[in-house]
């Protein structure tokens, strides 16, 4: 018998941090000394903010150094960054602080400042888990769960777990994999949720799951 797969969602608490930055050295030494949740929240939020768009939106850092200081070669190698193939988010900050080193030295990181109020602000995201009154102990279950769950549980499931388990893996995949539904967990891996809507996801995952039930 399979176990039961209990549906959670997500609840983000945005937090301004305190830091600033008006050029890019100030830039440098905020990526460096922020807490990972910080770095998150300027990549990865855009999954959800706007997942119905596609492509999505570069990451904060590449679009502020590009509206704020006009520094388009830099913003666009930091928006060429594939934020989701980090793993773990201290790769992620290292391939960061990588980019800036490499672009210039103290002096030409701070050599061109903001205008007054638009300074880069580090915020961060606290994320609260809350359990929802979904439970699933068959495929048949499961997709009807799906039929119901929201974003943030879609989200929390697929796009957090990445790094929550950090591996490749989703919480569906783990589950599939773990109650014998080897093909379908292979299927799962190979979709990739990052070039489609979060309503086309969940549309995705229902036929696999239908397919199998």
């Amino acid at each position: 018998m399979a176990s039961v797969f209990e549906f959670k969602s997500r609840l983000n608490l945005v937090e301004l941090l305190g830091v600033k930055a008006r050029d890019i050295l100030e830039l440098r030494h905020g990526l460096a000394a922020v807490p990972g949740s910080s770095i998150y929240h300027h990549t990865h939020r855009f999954l959800q903010q706007h997942h119905y768009l596609y492509p999505e939106p570069p990451n904060d850092f590449a679009f502020w150094i590009g509206h704020a200081l006009a520094m388009d070669d830099l913003a666009e190698r930091l928006a060429s960054i594939d934020t989701i193939r980090f793993r773990r988010i201290e790769e992620l900050r290292a391939r960061l602080l990588e980019i800036l080193d490499q672009w210039g030295d103290d002096d030409r990181m701070r050599a061109k400042a903001c205008n007054e109020g638009e300074e880069f602000h580090f915020m961060s995201s606290r994320t609260f888990v809350l359990p929802t009154p979904l439970r699933a102990a068959n495929l048949a279950e499961f997709a009807a769960c799906l039929r119901r769950i929201s974003f943030d549980s879609l989200y929390y499931h697929i796009f957090e777990a990445r790094l929550r388990l950090g591996r490749d893996d989703n919480d569906f995949s783990v589950w599939f994999r773990a109650n014998g539904f080897q093909e379908l967990a292979r299927e799962m891996a190979r979709l990739d949720p990052y070039t489609i809507t979060m309503e086309g996801l969940r549309r995705k995952i229902i036929q696999l799951v239908d397919a199998h039930a």
